[in-house]
């Protein structure tokens, strides 16, 4: 798998975390309401990420992001608008042409165009800041945000719990994924955010691409409640994989992924440490073997690796 730095497509990479953020809102004014916030993610496909299907009353309609294409298309029944990414376009213009192209098609949707849990606010409805866009960078990032979904899939795809699927959490622009456990947890502080994302005990599965201060994409693992404990990192696998005790998280750069089965190791060894520090019980259960005839095994390409 090639690793693309922070550093090296920041600002493309800012500019598909804006777009992500106008197609979460949209899902997040009209998709069934779910735990977790589990209504609001986005669907990763073959060549960047969408809405996936959505409903605004009998109508049916999704917004897709297709990086290689350079490209957000939005499909309202058999309607489709085609809506280039481009160098130098400011997210007030795809704002507008993603509004439009559904008001076009009768779809009202209102939202907050403030942009969420972001370093800093952006308007969405308003910035003309022109930014910054590249293909072959764009597809590198999407390539990494698919490498670390398929493994958080092979991890829990088995498990016998209740979970969130892999996807983009478009507030944060990770990909991530849950484990829930079931027992109620309220968040101490009055957040909205928070509130909704905090209220069972967890853990979740994430990939970030990183920032100014961290420029390497790295995998996390993080448990609800926090445990800012010191909890020792000699159980976690690999051996550069770490539990930081000031952020209540387990890390793995992915420039220390060596072999095929690291992430693998580290996503167990993570789930066994921190669900032994949460009490949970009945674990054993959950990787039982499926009752299903095994699928023939699919070992990586030197493409993928």
């Amino acid at each position: 798998m090639e690793i693309i730095r922070h550093s090296e497509w920041a600002g493309t990479k800012l500019t598909l975390h804006l777009v992500s953020q106008i197609l979460g809102k949209i899902k997040l004014g009209l998709a069934p309401q779910e735990p977790q916030w589990a209504h609001v993610t986005l669907p990763l496909t073959v060549s960047g990420f969408s809405t996936g299907p959505l409903w605004s009353g009998e109508t049916l309609f999704d917004i897709d992001v297709d990086v290689a294409a350079s490209a957000i298309t939005v499909q309202v029944k058999t309607a489709t608008t085609v809506i280039p990414l481009t160098d130098g376009t400011s997210i007030k213009s795809y704002y507008d042409a993603m509004v439009d192209a559904l008001h076009a098609s009768g779809i009202t949707v209102t939202i907050n165009p403030k942009s969420q849990e972001m370093r800093d606010i952006w308007w969405l409805d308003r910035d003309e800041t022109p930014l910054a866009y590249d293909t072959s960078t764009a597809l590198k990032g999407v390539r990494l945000f698919q490498y670390a979904a398929r493994e958080q899939a092979v991890f829990l795809a088995p498990l016998r719990c209740r979970k969130v699927k892999p996807a983009l959490f478009w507030g944060t622009f990770d990909v991530s994924s849950l484990i829930v456990y079931g027992k109620s947890e309220p968040f101490p502080e009055d957040k909205v955010i928070e509130k909704a994302a905090f209220d069972e005990h967890m853990i979740e599965f994430g990939f970030w691409l990183g920032d100014e201060s961290v420029d390497v994409p790295t995998f996390f693992i993080l448990p609800y409640p926090f445990q800012y404990t010191d909890l020792g990192s000699e159980r976690l696998q690999p051996v550069d994989a770490y539990y930081d005790s000031k952020m209540s998280e387990c890390f793995l750069s992915i420039e220390h992924v060596s072999r095929a089965d690291d992430i693998q190791a580290f996503f167990r060894t993570s789930f066994d440490l921190l669900s032994d520090q949460l009490g949970w019980e009945g674990r054993a259960h959950y990787f039982l073997p499926l009752d299903m005839p095994a699928q023939p095994k699919q070992e990586p390409t030197d493409e993928s690796l």
